[in-house]
């Protein structure tokens, strides 16, 4: 088995070799189908309460410092430091410029199959932190996605569904 230091750098690579042939989107679909295998049933059946069960299995797994609330048909999740971009960019090789892409390219078509709305801002790309929030309620994330496009740059915002 690979160690987790090692597998974020690979990837990173494999990001940036992707990238460069422009089939980094196709790839985060791949990742998107295989991921339906872990947790698209945890998504469908239990909704929000699904996705906040889903990760804080993942905060413990990954060592993540991440603050999880969950509140009616809201679900807020903030990675206050992502190991995963932490160790990314600990490489001398250099980051991967659209590293961070890989967690709404993959999770926003398992959250739309599921039948949920995410709205992710993925921040300053050289920073380990993002935000994300999801919704069982189109309405409620189109309101969110308005409210938060009047003060995030639209670069930094990604929904999984028509605003």
């Amino acid at each position: 088995m690979i160690p987790s230091d090692h597998f974020v750098r690979f990837y990173n690579e494999v990001f940036k070799f992707l990238d460069g042939r422009d089939g980094l989107a196709d790839f985060y679909c791949e990742i998107s189908r295989h991921q339906d295998f872990h947790c698209l049933e945890l998504f469908r059946s239990r909704g929000l309460q699904g996705v906040y069960e889903y990760y804080c299995t993942i905060r413990k797994e990954e060592n993540c410092d991440m603050d999880i609330q969950l509140n009616g048909h809201e679900l807020t999740l903030r990675m206050n430091v992502c190991p995963s971009l932490s160790k990314a960019m600990d490489n001398d090789a250099g980051l991967c410029r659209k590293y961070c892409l890989h967690c709404p390219g993959w999770v926003q078509p398992v959250y739309a199959r599921a039948g949920l709305f995410e709205i992710y801002d993925v921040g300053d790309l050289e920073q380990p932190r993002c935000t994300e929030w999801i919704y069982d309620d189109r309405e409620a994330a189109r309101e969110k996605y308005r409210a938060l496009a009047k003060t995030i740059s639209p670069e930094r915002l990604f929904i999984s569904f028509e605003p």
